[in-house]
């Protein structure tokens, strides 16, 4: 595999060990038939709880029976998944960062108790609504609400785009709390077999179409006290799980592209033309040389984002740097890879088309690339572009 500067050299025995681990799981299980998952818009919802068995979800938390491995072994992990295909990378990423994380950090211990050894197993699964049909970029506007109710909450509103809705077990819904001053978002755990939760799936994707995706619609959903989260109000809840998860996207993006890269070298020194492969001419040398500098770079950025984690340095706004540069690499080069494919690069035998559609996804969830433009420009300037 690509790794032209030799990072991977410095890893340790256990960050190895789940690299080697994710990339058998996947050699041997996924991609033989993701190809036909991404046509018939599937998940292989088979593999969840052998995925939990394999320590894939929230494996950098620590506590109830997770395994606390470093931000390193995480974001590899992410790399690895998405190597295979977003979908798969999506399904780990929303179940460990967007839900299990704003448990871990700020739910009840009967909260933590009841949730995250399940989900951890893959036994329950989870999913995050903050996007609503009205409401993407700016989610701080928000119409979703709760309205307390004696012993609880009532809650109204619809999510949208929301991964795995179809096949979550609870929902971290995040609405504004109409009873408080202020109206202050709050985070709410939503079991979808309450009376008033449907999760209708969104068909016909041209992207991502290996993950299910689809609404939570809220109609007089009473909920009691004790699944509020106690610990966070306003928006920096539902903002620092999106920081957890753009983490993982800038290292999931780099497998994307990783894999685009290996696919085509492979096929440019076996596929011959002229009487000689087609790696042998300069100009697809050319493609393989940028694609290979770009993915590199990516890495570096990556490596160091972890670094800055791990001793507790790192800044959502750096975060926001290494998405938007990553995953526009990405879908530039699976692009590059595709046509190095010529005709056979449309077909569901090889992954760079289906990396490049599920990348559109990728570019625009969990802040477009535009916003993060934004967020990086306010940083340096001081000046908010979007207010």
């Amino acid at each position: 595999m690509l790794d032209y500067v030799d990072l991977e050299a410095d890893l340790d025995a256990e960050e190895r060990l789940i690299r080697d681990t994710a990339r058998e799981f996947v050699e041997e299980k996924v991609r033989p038939d993701i190809g036909d998952h991404w046509i018939e818009g599937t998940f292989p919802t088979e593999l969840i709880e052998e995925m939990g068995e394999l320590g894939f979800y929230a494996p950098n938390l620590d506590g109830y029976d997770l395994p606390n491995v470093s931000e390193t072994a995480y974001g590899i992990l992410m790399q690895e998944l998405e190597a295979c295909d977003s979908g798969l990378r999506s399904m780990a990423s929303v179940q460990g960062a967007l839900v299990m994380y704003p448990i871990h950090s700020y739910g009840s211990e009967a909260q933590k108790d009841k949730w995250l050894e399940a989900m951890g197993r893959g036994e329950k699964i989870g999913c995050f609504g903050l996007t609503e049909p009205n409401h993407g970029s700016n989610a701080s506007a928000m119409e979703t609400h709760a309205e307390a109710d004696g012993d609880g909450y009532v809650l109204n509103g619809t999510k949208t785009w929301i991964t795995n809705s179809p096949l979550a077990d609870v929902a971290v819904v995040w609405a504004k709390d109409h009873t408080s001053e202020d109206n202050p978002v709050r985070g709410f755990l939503v079991e979808t077999d309450r009376d008033g939760v449907e999760t209708p799936k969104i068909d016909e994707k041209l992207s991502l179409r290996a993950s299910i995706t689809g609404q939570i619609e809220l109609s007089n959903v009473h909920v009691p006290e004790e699944n509020v989260l106690p610990g966070v109000e306003g928006m920096k809840g539902p903002l620092s799980c999106l920081t957890q998860a753009r983490f993982g996207i800038a290292w999931g993006a780099v497998g994307a592209a990783r894999n685009c890269f290996e696919t085509a070298r492979e096929y440019a020194t076996d596929r011959d033309q002229f009487g000689k492969p087609i790696g042998s001419f300069q100009l697809q040398q050319e493609k393989l040389a940028e694609m290979a500098t770009q993915i590199t770079t990516s890495q570096l950025l990556v490596h160091r984002l972890t670094e800055l984690k791990e001793r507790g340095d790192l800044r959502p706004e750096q975060v926001s740097m290494a998405k938007r540069n990553n995953v526009r690499m990405a879908r530039d080069q699976s692009r590059i890879a595709r046509e190095m494919l010529g005709g056979n690069g449309i077909t569901a035998d090889y992954s760079p088309m289906r990396h490049m559609a599920n990348l559109e996804t990728v570019y625009t969830y969990e802040g477009t690339h535009d916003i993060h433009s934004l967020i990086v420009g306010h940083d340096l300037t001081g000046i908010p572009a979007f207010q």
